[in-house]
């Protein structure tokens, strides 16, 4: 059984990914990472091919780690967006959604140049944030096993948390 971690930018998804491997000796992959070790870079692939192509990676990405198993996986943001892809982490693994405040990500992402999504010249960062996090929080949580709150805790009890609650 694997444990995916699921939520917005800026939720902590790859630092907390981290920390559960390290404390359950567990495998850790990084969705976005594997794709730009594969293809290059996130922002170079929306510039060049766009978003809809960039979907299409993260479903061969999920259909590879679908397959394995005791790993934890830290999704991209949009990825549990896609039905397929759902249904291929769900087939072997349970779903967190680490749901953070909008206060909590624009002060993570508020320098952050690197992420496609947010790279608008119409709206500002909170602004856009607040958008995504309307459109996606329901369907994070639909789709989610459990659902862990990241505010105002470290990765550690965070961490914790989610090993808790897989284990019950």
């Amino acid at each position: 059984m694997n444990i995916i971690l699921c939520g917005m930018m800026g939720a902590g998804k790859t630092t907390i990914g981290i920390k559960i491997a390290e404390l359950t000796g567990r495998r850790w992959y990084d969705t976005d990472g594997l794709i730009v070790d594969k293809y290059g870079k996130i922002a170079d692939i929306f510039e060049y091919y766009g978003e809809p192509y960039f979907r299409k990676l993260e479903t061969e990405i999920t259909r590879e780690l679908a397959t394995k198993d005791g790993l934890v996986i830290s999704t991209g943001g949009g990825l549990v967006l896609k039905n397929e892809n759902n249904a291929l982490l769900q087939t072997n693994g349970k779903i967190v959604f680490l749901r953070a405040s909008l206060n909590t990500l624009a002060k993570r992402l508020k320098v952050d140049g690197t992420r496609p999504l947010l790279q608008t010249s119409t709206e500002s960062i909170r602004d856009r944030l607040a958008r995504l996090l309307k459109e996606r929080a329901p369907i994070y949580e639909h789709v989610s096993d459990f659902v862990v709150d990241v505010d105002d805790k470290t990765p550690e009890q965070i961490a914790e948390e989610i090993i808790r609650l897989v284990k019950e």
